[in-house]
């Protein structure tokens, strides 16, 4: 069985969460990550330090977010010992666009026979504004406050480095600004997984 990693990425406010959510339920064997399960251990980390709760500050950068990362990861690989699909629910937003990053991850996913899937959730960014405003978190307060500031260091377009010849999964665009591309995008998205596990078990008894 060759297994998978599907990492479910945009910038903030796509709806990544309420998509990885949703397609996690519509999939057999896999298991749900989110790396903002990991955001109580960084506020302790803030509190400890005298630091302001800022997600955008310098010393969230040099302090906390690349081990957010590098931790859901462990966990996710750790996972796929047990079961055949692991899904995480993180923005990646840098390390989609890191080849070195990315090829260093398929190495490490090709010991446990598995391979990487990335779900681009595809918004606008007046939409992602909206719902930024809508679900008032306070990871969103600085964003907020320094929109125009925010918006503009945010790239939306398509990783199309990601492509594999050959591989239908390799990158997989959700588009979701609306419900009904949210439907379609969710039907599409399952049906690929379901395809390439089925034609990447075949090959290996092949």
């Amino acid at each position: 069985m060759v297994k998978k990693l599907i990492l479910v990425t945009s910038p903030p406010a796509c709806g990544k969460t309420y998509i990885s959510k949703a397609l996690a339920a519509r999939l057999e064997h896999v298991v749900y990550l989110d790396k903002d399960t990991l955001i109580t251990l960084s506020k302790q980390i803030f509190k400890v330090a005298n630091q302001p709760y800022n997600r955008s500050s310098q010393f969230f950068e040099d302090n906390i977010r690349d081990y957010e990362y590098d931790c859901v990861v462990d966990l996710a690989l750790e996972a796929l010992d047990y079961e055949d699909k692991v899904l995480i629910n993180a923005p990646f937003t840098r390390e989609i666009r890191d080849m070195d990053y990315i090829k260093g991850l398929e190495k490490k996913l090709a010991e446990k026979n598995a391979t990487l899937v990335v779900v681009w959730v595809e918004t606008s960014p007046e939409i992602v504004h909206k719902r930024m405003i809508d679900r008032n978190s306070d990871r969103d307060t600085w964003k907020l406050e320094h929109w125009d500031e925010y918006i503009a260091g945010c790239n939306f377009e398509i990783p199309e480095n990601l492509k594999r010849p050959g591989a239908k999964d390799s990158l997989i665009i959700f588009k979701n600004n609306n419900e009904k591309e949210f439907e379609n995008s969710m039907k599409k998205c399952v049906s690929i997984l379901d395809e390439t596990m089925n034609e990447d078990s075949l090959q290996q008894v092949g």
